[in-house]
């Protein structure tokens, strides 16, 4: 496959009964013409590799406790692109005669960051999962025609289930009468897969934005009480 994972779990306490268990996860991948190499942290990118730029990129957003990495970590980035395509070579040798495994995006979810308001500036969020291999070619529009200032899209993240996720995202000011859409192409597509979103139909609807990443914290939130309440009770047990 294209992309090469690791993961690594690790446990630490924020509270003396509690045990919250955080998820640091490094990925390396590379084809013949292109690279990435990133760090996340509970599903954050703490670190990225921009072999375009030539320099290390922290994307960390300012209400983050900021996270730097040491020195040399960009040029042991480069230097694992040379192995990763060694390694690619010698895998496309002993796997040449087993078809490629393939699985297509589910449909992508389009939503704002912010509830819109007109004339204030917003993001367009197009979020796409639940495919292998990586990545996927994400395009967008406004009107019918095709946008590419204000657009960018994170590098793949592994799912546990071994596909992949991609968030692609737009800038835009919200105008009545303005239309927008998300394609989505993968080698596992026979053709693309497009949502749309219609700033006049989203006016009175609230973004989904802040209940997904509420919801992702109160679960969070319920597990981490969950486990220090088990270690609390275990520990007065064996007292």
């Amino acid at each position: 496959p294209p992309f090469k994972t690791s993961r690594f779990l690790r446990c630490s306490s924020a509270v003396s009964v509690f045990t919250v268990l955080h998820e640091d996860i490094r990925i390396a991948g590379c084809s013949d013409s292109d690279g990435e190499q990133m760090f996340a942290l509970d599903g954050e990118e703490m670190w990225v590799a921009d072999f375009k730029q030539g320099k290390g990129v922290e994307p960390q957003p300012p209400f983050m406790d900021h996270t730097s990495y040491v020195e040399g970590t960009y040029d042991r980035a480069v230097a694992n692109q040379q192995v990763c395509r060694t390694n690619l070579g010698l895998r496309r040798k002993a796997l040449k005669d087993f078809p490629p495994e393939k699985d297509p995006p589910s449909t992508p979810m389009i939503y704002t960051r912010d509830n819109v308001e007109l004339g204030e500036k917003n993001i367009l969020v197009c979020h796409v999962s639940g495919f292998y291999p990586a990545p996927v070619n994400v395009s967008w529009t406004k009107n019918g025609q095709k946008v590419t200032e204000g657009t960018s899209i994170n590098v793949p993240f592994p799912s546990k289930d071994s596909t992949f996720t991609q968030i692609s995202r737009l800038g835009f000011i919200p105008q009545l009468g303005d239309i927008y859409s998300c394609s989505v192409d993968h080698l596992a597509l026979q053709k693309p897969l497009t949502r749309m979103f219609d700033v006049e139909v989203h006016m009175s609807q609230p973004s989904v934005g802040p209940a997904v990443f509420c919801g992702l914290g109160l679960t969070i939130g319920l597990l981490g009480v969950a486990v220090g309440t088990f270690f609390l009770i275990k520990g007065n047990e064996c007292s």
